[in-house]
């Protein structure tokens, strides 16, 4: 059974197109015309050894925050859309992820009942630009937008850090290591993993 999905939004501030084969080997096609974000979306799909591709073109002469948010968005309608029924997968899963002087940490349930909680990150950092193209304040945007678009129930936490690069890299590949044990399919399970039946 194919896990794939696929998803275009348009905006008067961004175009988005987004596919996401939940079975792949993490190849990726990254381009949103915001390089660090690129670069945090290239790592969630290797990690979690999702094939994805993100195409998107946004007003980022403005600033990245339309484009980010909204390449969130489609990412979890697509997430959702790929996750299908959700019978057969083993629905939870977390990660810790060092780097280097950081450990963060991600916990998933493909619930769909959409639910983000986002702690941890140093306070001082939120009016700091990565790259200059990456604001570090939208960490929390875009994970509260993919869990709510995707359905799911997302936590994240720094436990420490003092480098906005690694504590973005960080939390990005925890969520990536999560979602890939969530969505993996379980051969002890033959139909939806919930005792309602349903997800």
């Amino acid at each position: 059974m194919s896990r794939v999905g696929k998803v275009e939004r348009t905006t008067r501030e961004s175009s988005v197109h987004v596919e996401i084969d939940l079975d792949g080997t993490g190849k990726v096609e990254i381009g949103t015309g915001v390089p660090f974000y690129d670069h945090m979306l290239t790592a969630l799909g290797v990690h979690g050894s999702f094939d994805l591709v993100v195409r998107a073109t946004g007003d980022v002469e403005i600033d990245a925050h339309h484009t980010v948010e909204d390449v969130a968005i489609v990412l979890g309608q697509a997430l959702r859309e790929a996750l299908g029924d959700k019978a057969g997968i083993r629905r939870f899963g977390d990660a810790w992820i060092p780097m280097d002087e950081t450990l963060a940490h991600a916990a998933v349930d493909v619930s769909g009942r959409p639910y983000c909680v986002h702690v941890g990150e140093p306070e001082q950092f939120n009016t700091f630009t990565i790259g200059g193209n990456y604001p570090f304040v939208l960490n929390r945007h875009v994970f509260d937008s993919l869990a709510f678009h995707a359905g799911i129930a997302l936590h994240v936490r720094v436990e420490y850090g003092r480098d906005p690069h690694h504590i973005t890299e960080a939390q990005f590949k925890a969520v990536a290591r999560a979602l890939r044990a969530a969505v993996e399919p379980d051969p002890r399970v033959g139909g939806v993993p919930s005792t309602k039946g349903v997800l």
